[in-house]
Parts: C-alpha cells; structure tokens; sequence
C-alpha cells in the first residue's frame, strides 16, 4: 500500500505500525516527532498506531540544542 512521508510516496506492507516504519526507515524513535494525517501520533503508541492506505506522515527529527 502507499503512503506518503514527508511528501515522498512510499509503499509499505499493509498492517505497518508507525514503530515499524521508523524501524524500516533506520529512524530511533526517541529522536523523531510523528504526525498521521496533522495528527501527532504520541511515542507511547507508535507500536499500536496501525497505517493504512493513503496516510500522510510527517517524521521530525528532533534536535537539541545549547
């Protein structure tokens, strides 16, 4: 199935957690922000929030700073 992440279509399997596609995309998920459809999905449930055809991601690395 496809969806997009951060305007870029991807095709992934269907039944894909938000967790498995940070995994599949190397991404730690302690460093990223997620929003699902303009909605930030919280990192407690990244393992339940299942995608489905035609989702629009937005995957943010979070940067510290000094």
């Amino acid at each position: 199935m496809q969806v997009t992440i951060n305007d870029e279509p991807r095709e992934i399997e269907p039944g894909t957690s938000v967790a498995a596609l940070l995994a599949e995309l190397g991404r730690d998920p302690r460093h990223v922000a997620v929003e699902v459809n303009h909605e930030l999905v919280p990192r407690a449930t990244h393992g339940e929030r299942m995608l489905s055809e035609g989702d629009r991601l937005e995957v943010v690395t979070l940067v510290g700073g000094g």
